[in-house]
């Protein structure tokens, strides 16, 4: 089990590249996370969904978070609801929607879920076990951080699953931020005796300069907390093509100064934002997370308005930014509009909420009125992968939904799924409940196109998936003991290194 000092010290990619290469050793790998928060969600399957979810065995029906979908990737696996048992996905206000095994249980504040979460240890240590009973090795995510000893008590995500579970923890400390050696030193001070046995080694993540300058520090660390340690990870770059977890990994500056100019709405309650990933690397996007208070250029070709975990909250954070006068505008001028999920919600003529599923009052909400469409929003989740008909082109195109309301439109469908009709369209707007649409490589270049664009990425957006996980595993390779760690997971390792 990899945990961390604190967040985003690079747990996630750091155990999807130690999934990648040991699979690539020969080795049948799953990864796990207990316990995640995240609004990045991903489909999963579950074999045993059948009756409870109206879904024929085999689809996709049940949600966990985009990382353990990316390593279940990395490990050449199917992405399962076991990987990631519980997941909560924030909605404002200090309230989560709880998904148990990739389905929802109810909406609970954090303090309600911390008084319930030891009721969910038994479900998380059933997954890992069945886990286990297919794989010879699982690897498992931690969440935040085992030093917030003031959540020890109820806690299914770090210590307290590691415990409950028997599994050996391997610490990674973030050197970038600065202060990784009181990190490391102070989680050794603050667990209690049975807590620290559990912790075989530490791992430096995210290393800048001449690594000969730590050893110091390394003797350190090993001095106070009699840990080994396992290796020094200098900072890599050139990942982009990996999907980020949640809204602190959005890109804070255009990565090409491409002819093509993507704008896309920074909500503040976003989900599913991997959407955007496909186009990072495409070499003719300039690709803009608008922030608070920034208005939308000129210049702009196409406005993505993202999902959302609260379509009606968003929508309000929208017109007090002044995007709504702004979109108008752009249409005026024949700009283009994709809105996903919730954004194709907002660009209805309403938005209602009887049954409170985005807040405990029931709501209603007028919408963007670019497409004659109403939505109503419905506790029952869709979750599925689909292959959808294009309308407009003609085309096929992949992508999976995730998403509790029903809209219905007046103009034209813009996709068909299985008979059924999915999304509008008017000219260039267009909304749909379809995410994933960017990353099937024949519809992100053909839309491309008609913004304009001469030149695209050279490989396929799965293709630069697997070259970037397979570039961090290398990477790992290099710089950790995969020998020692290989030898932890298997409970044959000596901590006197």
């Amino acid at each position: 089990m990899l945990q961390g000092t604190g967040s985003h010290v690079g747990k996630s990619l750091l155990t999807a590249g130690l999934a990648r290469w040991f699979y690539r050793q020969g080795l049948v790998v799953a990864p796990f996370k207990p316990q995640n928060m995240s609004n990045n969600a991903a489909p999963a399957y579950d074999q045993a969904c059948g009756e409870s979810c109206g879904e024929s065995c085999g689809e996709s029906c049940g949600e966990i978070g985009r990382a353990q979908a990316l390593q279940a990737l990395a490990c050449g696996q199917t992405p399962h609801v076991d990987m990631n048992p519980i997941l909560l996905k924030p909605m404002g206000a200090g309230r989560s929607q709880v998904l148990v095994c990739g389905k929802p249980v109810g909406v609970m504040t954090a303090a309600a879920y911390r008084k319930r979460a030891q009721d969910f240890l038994p479900a998380i240590i059933q997954s890992l076990r069945r886990l286990q009973s297919t794989h010879e090795m699982v690897l498992i995510e931690g969440a935040g951080s085992p030093a917030e000893s003031n959540l020890r008590v109820g806690d299914v995500a770090n210590m307290g699953f590691a415990q409950a579970a028997q599994v050996p923890v391997v610490l990674v400390g973030d050197i970038d931020r600065g202060g990784v050696i009181a990190s490391l030193i102070g989680t050794h001070a603050v667990l209690s005796p049975a807590d620290r046995a559990h912790i075989k080694g530490f791992i430096i993540n995210k290393f800048r300069g001449d690594r000969r300058l730590f050893v110091g520090g390394i003797r350190q660390i090993k001095a106070a907390t009699g840990w080994p340690c396992l290796g020094v990870v200098p900072y890599l770059t050139g990942l982009e093509a990996l999907p980020g977890e949640d809204s602190l990994d959005l890109p804070t500056r255009p990565l090409h100064r491409g002819r093509v100019v993507i704008a896309v709405l920074g909500l503040p309650r976003v989900a599913n934002f991997d959407d955007l990933a496909p186009l990072r690397e495409e070499p003719d996007v300039r690709l803009d997370i608008l922030s608070a208070g920034q208005a939308l250029a000129g210049d702009t070709d196409l406005v993505i308005i993202p999902g959302t975990r609260a379509t009606i909250a968003d929508l309000a954070f929208l017109r007090t930014q002044g995007w709504d006068t702004d979109i108008a505008a752009h249409v005026r001028r024949g700009g283009w509009v994709l809105g996903l999920c919730g954004g194709y919600q907002m660009l209805g003529r309403e938005i209602t909420d009887p049954q409170g599923v985005e807040n405990p009052k029931p709501r209603r909400a007028r919408g963007l009125a670019l497409l004659d469409a109403v939505t109503v929003l419905r506790p029952r989740k869709q979750v599925r992968e689909v292959t959808a008909h294009h309308q407009v082109w003609d085309i096929p195109v992949r992508g999976y939904e995730i998403h509790c309301g029903e809209t219905r439109g007046k103009e034209s469908s813009l996709f068909e799924i299985a008979g059924r009709p999915d999304g509008v369209h008017k000219g260039r707007v267009w909304g749909t409940y379809v995410h994933g649409i960017l990353a099937d490589d024949g519809f992100r270049q053909r839309f491309l196109r008609e913004l304009g664009a001469r030149r695209m990425a050279p490989q396929s957006y799965t293709g630069r998936l697997q070259a970037a996980l397979d570039r961090l595993a290398d990477h790992l390779a290099r710089h950790l003991d995969m020998a020692q760690i290989k030898a932890i997971a298997s409970g044959s390792s000596s901590t006197s290194v």
